[in-house]
């Protein structure tokens, strides 16, 4: 399993604003300009995590984007489920996915939700205060 670029740039935002400090007020151009990420990438991922409710945003004179949790309380599955959708290991595991052709014969079919589980909880034992270096 490998994340797409666009969810390592989230987390590297992510960390990048938990490193900023509690209600910082961050603009794209600030994290671009942080993270080397080019500024339609950032500003494009800023609007994702926003959606997913992780950022707060505001246009104008006094807007920017700010972390709606602390650090210590947002996970690497919520930034990754931010970008890629929820965490499925195989289709099998997503609600309502019918469309293995082995689906009947299956005999690993009743596991893969346990390893599902298992990466997920594994993403979500990592916060972004330890990705940001500051746990």
């Amino acid at each position: 399993m490998r994340l797409s670029n666009l969810a390592d740039y989230a987390v590297v935002i992510m960390a990048a604003a938990a490193r900023a400090g509690d209600g910082a007020r961050l603009s794209a151009n600030m994290v671009a300009d942080e993270t080397g990420i080019p500024l339609p990438t950032t500003q494009k991922l800023l609007q994702r995590l926003a959606q997913a409710g992780l950022f707060l945003s505001a246009r104008g004179g006094g807007g920017g984007f700010i972390l709606t949790r602390t650090p210590a309380d947002i996970s690497l599955a919520d930034i990754v489920e931010a970008v890629e959708g929820p965490i499925a290991m195989t289709a099998c595991v997503e609600e309502g996915r019918h469309d293995c052709a082995l689906e009947g014969a299956c005999q690993v079919r009743p596991h893969w939700g346990a390893v599902n589980g298992a990466i997920r909880a594994s993403l979500s034992g990592v916060s972004l205060a330890t990705l940001a270096g500051a746990a």
